[in-house]
């Protein structure tokens, strides 16, 4: 973890929303389904909607500037992921982005080989692949602890064999929000002869991740969540990427970023996701960080975040571990995990959240589509749970009043 403390001031200073009348007063808590967008994502936007809405890659100024935003934007989330230009795709969600390789998949695989899934995942990363065992394909399920929801890898080594091709998991869950060990996981599929598809959509509003060292095949996050358009990107290494049938235009099939795309994307939104890049050099070169390669940059930058969450987050979890009137789902350690933190009540939260909404607290309620991991913890569907999610520009004067209103509506 870096040493150096993130300038909350200069942070928040780069959220318009947190300039916006019809705002204040409000502290923002459901960030995990979706952040506030920053002001170079929205600047681009601006810029690409007023001057460069046209059909890219022509030959005309408006279109050859069009098409170099959007290259931009894909080698840019390329280099801070660590991966190679061309194995970025852009989708209009990571939900959609799944169901594409899904699709590949059900082609490439034969009756009889398998597929591994957790209880721990959001629909996302688990409805589309159990969906293929109607033609053949075996799905076998890794099982959180029905207790606390940890995922443990030694559960899945008894699941893997010669005919696992591919192994799906969330780098946390949305709902119980520890913080799942990649590599060491990665490792385990691999060793076994399988392919690993991870579920990054919970984890990258808050620091991204390396995927060229972490290891995975295949890593997903939403665009949307991390202070950008509504985009799912789509990270899926080469070897993997040619070896899968071809989902786009045939006379797209020979560009591995255009695969598995078979609509055109919103040249808009990914000329846009440039300015997530844009927001992370900022914040590296405020705080004084490397000025080395993009992935280093954006790794200063996941550590300054991280360890101002942690730092957040500890005094609410300490503040409803020990309540008698709710169940904390998840560790009770920040380190060990994303600040969106899920609790179980003897009501639907929902209203708890309604009720949070009197106070000046913006928070969700429900199950998150994560039916599958509240069910293996023997939470009512019906209640759901209420989720209180924040991100790296939540500020310490926010966690405060989010307990005060807690004390008061609990």
């Amino acid at each position: 973890m870096s040493e150096t403390r993130l300038d909350t001031d200069f942070v928040r200073a780069q959220f318009p929303a947190f300039a916006e009348p019809s705002l204040q007063g409000q502290a923002f808590f459901e960030n995990a389904g979706g952040s506030y967008a920053c002001q170079p994502v929205i600047d681009r936007l601006t810029r690409f909607y007023t001057q460069r809405k046209v059909q890219p890659y022509a030959p005309y100024e408006a279109s050859r500037l069009a098409g170099e935003e959007m290259d931009e934007a894909r080698a840019r989330m390329a280099a801070m992921l660590g991966v190679d230009s061309d194995e970025i795709s852009f989708g209009p969600s990571t939900t959609q982005n799944t169901y594409v390789l899904a699709q590949a998949f059900r082609q490439w695989m034969s009756p009889g080989e398998a597929i591994i899934v957790t209880d721990q995942d959001h629909e996302a990363n688990s409805g589309p692949w159990r969906r293929l065992a109607a033609d053949g394909i075996e799905i076998r399920e890794w099982q959180i602890d029905p207790v606390t929801g940890h995922l443990d890898p030694a559960d899945l080594e008894p699941l893997l064999d010669e005919t696992v091709r591919l192994v799906c998991f969330p780098h946390c869950s949305n709902v119980v929000g520890e913080i799942n060990p990649v590599s060491e996981i990665t490792a385990m599929a691999h060793a076994a002869g399988a392919f690993v598809c991870v579920d990054g959509v919970s984890y990258a509003p808050h620091g991204f991740a390396n995927v060229g060292r972490l290891g995975p095949d295949i890593y997903l996050f939403s665009a949307y969540k991390t202070y950008g358009p509504h985009q799912g990107v789509m990270a899926i290494r080469r070897p993997l990427g040619a070896l899968l049938p071809n989902q786009a235009h045939h006379f797209n099939g020979d560009v591995l970023y255009k695969r598995f795309t078979p609509a055109g994307p919103d040249h808009a939104q990914v000329a846009a996701c440039a300015g997530i890049a844009d927001y992370v050099d900022l914040l590296c070169d405020h705080h004084d960080g490397p000025a080395g390669d993009a992935a280093e940059r954006a790794g200063f930058v996941h550590d300054l975040m991280r360890a101002h969450e942690v730092a957040l987050l500890q005094p609410l979890l300490d503040a409803l571990k020990d309540r008698n009137d709710l169940r904390l789902i998840g560790p009770s350690d920040a380190a060990m995990r994303a600040p969106t933190v899920a609790v179980a009540l003897n009501r639907p939260g929902e209203g708890v959240a309604a009720a949070l909404a009197d106070h000046g607290i913006m928070a969700g309620g429900g199950d998150f589509y994560a039916g599958r991991p509240l069910g293996a913890m023997g939470i009512e569907p019906e209640n759901g749970v209420l989720r209180l999610s924040f991100t790296h520009y939540t500020s310490a004067g926010e966690i405060e009043r989010l307990l005060a209103a807690l004390d008061k509506v609990l």
